[in-house]
């Protein structure tokens, strides 16, 4: 039998109200597929997110914490001399683009020299999504001579010279610090290409991996770039019988944690003359900090022992030193879901001593104004004993006593009336302006130097 043209017209009509009917049910009472179109759109809204690039100034700014700017030296006289190296985001004005670069300060805020970094001109291959500029410092390393090396996060590590000329590019997802071995080579915390399920050591796997995951690696790098070796992350827990640290790092959704299992971000390796000082330890070993379980080790880069671990006492913490008095200083992030650390009183110096089983807070104390970074974050045991501290999300450089107490403060120029660029690093360098007026394309003034003060 063959339908009339009307007869067809409310065919349609009716099965598309059919349609729509059960849409609003599926919607309302959940009837299948609802799980099914529900994953498959939260699928393709996370694939359209991706294509997008995140505001640019989102990315690099944090509400502003401090209503002052520039240097303060509250105590002059207990200062450390020398240079700040700071890196972070600069523009040259309110509102303007954010570039990442490093200035060298001295201690009332002013540049004494700069190197500028362009990461498409750096790594014209690197796959870092949107603005040329968009890709974090974290970690650098400053010699002598003003040459400097820099992690573009992710990216890649580069050695420039005091006039900014590429000395060498190290093109593979380095990220973090960079430390310094007495030999000259640098150890440097890197991640796989791509997600993998094992390594070598695991040709079939990690056990308990289902997925593939980004796998943090320790790099070896000598004073040319060249990398001398790679050591797994997961070869290191794995084969010391700590997996168990993946699992206690794990989030409510173990399918976000196995993006980033490890979050390496600091190795730093034990030089001879302060081994004696650690009697399980020996010249070599690496201490390093893995982020997302709040793990911090030393183990031996040869073997792949671990001697020594930590966990309990921080949170999400970063940049474990050796102090060299047979203790590990370590920045305790101490993330809580705060704005500014309410909860648990915001970051802190911990410091363990791993002979003696020991733990103490160096800072903050009683005397010690507010100080939270939720992540990142950085600190340096300063000759004096002082030490100097990097709230980054805050825009600060601090310097305080073993009392606690501020000594010198910087904070970065804002970006507008409420936000300011975060500062990823601070480090103090026994520099004068003198030095870096003998450097090439310096623009220090040589004859008036010295009429001028750190």
């Amino acid at each position: 039998m063959r339908l009339s043209a009307v007869e067809k017209g409310w065919f349609v009509l009716s099965v598309a109200v059919l349609a729509f009917l059960y849409g609003v049910a599926v919607g309302a009472w959940k009837w299948p597929p609802y799980e099914w179109i529900a994953r498959a759109t939260e699928q393709a809204e996370a694939a359209y997110r991706a294509t997008q690039p995140t505001p640019y100034a989102d990315r690099f700014v944090g509400p502003r914490v401090y209503d002052r700017q520039g240097a303060r030296t509250p105590r002059p006289a207990r200062m450390q001399p020398g240079l700040t190296l700071v890196t972070s985001y600069w523009s040259g004005g309110e509102g303007e683009p954010l570039g990442v670069g490093a200035k060298l300060l001295d201690r009332r805020g002013r540049t004494v020299h700069e190197w500028a970094l362009d990461r498409q001109a750096l790594f014209p291959d690197s796959a870092v999504q949107g603005s040329p500029l968009r890709s974090e410092i974290h970690g650098t390393h400053l010699r002598p001579n003003g040459d400097l090396l820099v992690n573009l996060d992710y990216v890649g590590t580069v050695r420039l010279d005091a006039c900014g000329t590429v000395e060498w590019t190290l093109p593979e997802k380095t990220h973090h610090s960079i430390a310094r071995a007495e030999d000259g080579t640098f150890w440097i915390p890197g991640v796989s290409a791509e997600k993998r399920r094992g390594s070598a050591r695991y040709p079939d796997g990690y056990p308990g991996v289902e997925e593939p995951v980004w796998i943090d690696r320790i790099l070896h790098v000598a004073p040319d770039g060249e990398v001398l070796r790679r050591i797994p992350v997961l070869d290191v827990l794995y084969t010391n019988g700590l997996a168990r640290y993946l699992v206690k790092g794990m989030s409510p959704h173990p399918e976000t944690l196995l993006e980033d299992p490890t979050h390496l971000n600091d190795v730093e390796p034990l030089g001879a003359e302060r081994a004696s000082a650690y009697p399980s330890f020996e010249a070599g070993d690496l201490l390093v900090s893995l982020r997302t379980p709040s793990l911090v080790l030393v183990v031996d880069p040869t073997s792949l022992e671990v001697k020594w671990k930590a966990s309990t006492p921080f949170i999400h913490q970063h940049d474990p030193d050796f102090l060299g008095d047979g203790w590990i200083g370590v920045f305790d992030n101490n993330q809580d879901p705060t704005p500014r650390g309410t909860m648990l009183g915001g970051s802190r110096i911990v410091a363990l001593s791993p002979s003696a089983d020991s733990t103490k807070t160096l800072f903050p104390t009683a005397r010690s104004e507010p100080f939270y970074t939720p992540t990142a974050g950085h600190w340096q045991r300063l000759d004096n004993g002082n030490s100097l501290l990097t709230e980054a999300r805050a825009g600060r450089v601090v310097e305080v006593a073993p009392s606690g107490r501020t000594v010198w403060e910087w904070i970065h120029p804002p970006y507008d009336d409420t936000r300011v660029p975060f500062v990823m690093n601070g480090t103090r360098h026994n520099l004068t302006r003198e030095d870096v007026a003998d450097w090439p394309c310096s623009s220090v003034d040589s004859v008036s130097t010295s009429n001028q003060s750190n």
